[in-house]
């Protein structure tokens, strides 16, 4: 039987947490959740819409592969990927897939505010059996497909400042590629 690393890339606010609870309710719920930084604090998966699961917090130096050769899960879901160590966390994924034969769904944010590739999103991209775009469509406030994530103050998009702000959603919107170039939040 075939094991796979698929990767579940998108924007905010498109249900990449609930998508990722769902695939952990739908193959049975006895797999081993992963998350790094979620918004609703350590070792839990949280999302907008209220629903929310234990998870195993990855903190830098974890090692995964280690954690799931132990554990020998049925599958492994991975959220807030995009906040693991890259290329060492991603390849522990892959090397689970391959080495231990499981089944690993990934889910995250695919860019940072300012249009680049997450470290971890881009070596995801590299090693991915399939990658998919979340499925919600989130609209830019001209109603185009929201295409990237921007950080905003005062309703003015910033280009500066830490990579990661968790927990501080009214700091983001999601534009299309049009109003994120021309830094029109």
């Amino acid at each position: 039987m075939s094991h796979e690393l698929v990767a579940y890339l998108g924007v905010m606010d498109a249900g990449k947490s609930t998508l990722a609870l769902q695939y952990h309710h739908s193959l049975g719920g006895q797999g081993v959740v992963y998350t790094s930084m979620d918004r609703g604090g350590e070792g839990v998966v949280s999302s907008r819409i209220g629903l929310a699961h234990e998870a195993r917090e990855v903190k830098p130096g974890f090692d995964i592969y280690d954690d799931l050769a132990a554990l020998r899960p049925p599958y492994v879901i991975v959220d807030e990927v995009q906040f693991l160590e890259a290329p060492k966390q991603i390849n522990h994924l892959a090397d689970a897939v391959d080495g231990l034969g499981l089944d690993v769904y990934a889910f995250g944010l695919k860019t940072d505010f300012l249009g680049r590739l997450f470290p971890a999103s881009q070596r995801l991209i590299e090693l991915a059996d399939r990658v998919e775009e979340l499925p919600v469509r989130v609209n830019c406030w001209c109603g185009e497909r929201g295409t990237h994530n921007a950080r905003v103050r005062d309703g003015v998009m910033v280009f500066s400042g830490d990579l990661v702000e968790v927990g501080d959603m009214d700091s983001y919107t999601v534009l299309c590629r049009r109003h994120h170039r021309a830094g029109l939040a």
